[in-house]
């Protein structure tokens, strides 16, 4: 939201490094289960995951896009991405690690790093 990207730019100004973590917007998560539903009642939970996490990719992209129209360096990452492991409990996977090389050297190259949480 325009708010979100206003925090990010007041952040920015005052020369703090930004790594922002967003979902899918409002209803979307939602609206994507139900698809899976709509196939297999009780769907293996690794597929609605996937289906799930198009729609923080598309968060990312938009949100990156509305910095850069504010005139802020800004890359959008997914999970895969940034790197980020996880345990295999799908809906509700835990971090176990975090490989940090991509969004440090970003970060230190003055951008504001989007990620699909």
């Amino acid at each position: 939201t325009q708010s979100t990207w206003g925090r990010v730019a007041r952040y920015k100004a005052l020369g703090h490094q930004v790594v922002v973590v967003v979902s899918a917007m409002s209803g979307e998560t939602n609206r994507l289960i139900s698809l899976a539903k709509e196939i297999m009642a009780d769907p293996d939970p690794r597929e609605p995951d996937v289906m799930v996490s198009t729609g923080e990719q598309v968060t990312i992209g938009m949100t990156a896009l509305a910095l850069m129209e504010l005139g802020i360096r800004a890359k959008s990452y997914t999970g895969a991405q940034v790197k980020i492991l996880t345990d295999d409990a799908y809906s509700k996977a835990r971090i176990l690690d975090i490989d940090q090389h991509h969004l440090k050297k970003d970060l230190d190259d003055g951008y504001v790093c989007v990620v699909a949480g």
